[in-house]
């Protein structure tokens, strides 16, 4: 799931890259910046959105794993047959929800606000086409969201193989299928 989340994360990049390419004149396509804009930022917020639950979704199974262990009710969902001490398993599970949190923690921000920034610079955009605002307002929120999208690019491509190394090491320590969460 990392694989393709950093396939999309590059997409979304190069999408994002030809669009301002192209309003700055520096590529020449049919479409203008204004026909590009709309699908990529649509790309753009969905991406984002995958990502976050991502993240949550590998911390929340990292929580659910640990609550199994610290009530040691329904032991049968991560074992066959349970063994008598759970403390290493509970030492790791401990660890491994710490990791999740922080990278959830360091990923999810930027995404906010890169959504937050991009719909402020596609509606800018709308206003200055209009003529109710200068394209400098519009042109500077644009360059904030594209210096959130980097910033953001660089931990969320980070932080996935982290989560997705962390996965693989819970799912291998109580051999849960890859299919499965």
């Amino acid at each position: 799931m990392a694989y393709l989340l950093r396939t999309l994360l590059f997409l979304m990049m190069v999408s994002i890259l030809l669009t301002v390419s192209t309003a700055f004149g520096w590529l020449k396509f049919e479409l203008g910046h204004i026909q590009m804009a709309i699908p990529a930022f649509l790309y753009t917020i969905f991406i984002q959105a995958f990502v976050m639950f991502y993240f949550i979704g590998v911390a929340r199974l990292t929580k659910n794993i640990y609550s199994i262990l610290s009530t040691e009710g329904n032991l049968e969902e991560l074992f066959e047959q349970a063994p008598a001490d759970l403390t290493p398993y509970k030492e790791k599970v401990v660890k491994f929800s710490q990791d999740a949190d922080r990278c959830k923690r360091q990923t999810i921000p930027w995404t906010m606000l890169m959504l937050i920034l991009g719909m402020i610079a596609f509606l800018l955009g709308g206003a200055h086409d209009t003529g109710m605002v200068a394209k400098t307002t519009h042109s500077g929120v644009v360059f904030g969201f594209i210096a959130s999208m980097c910033i953001g690019f660089v931990r969320q491509w980070y932080y996935l193989g982290k989560s997705h190394t962390l996965l693989r090491q819970l799912k291998t320590l109580f051999s849960i299928p890859d299919g499965q969460m």
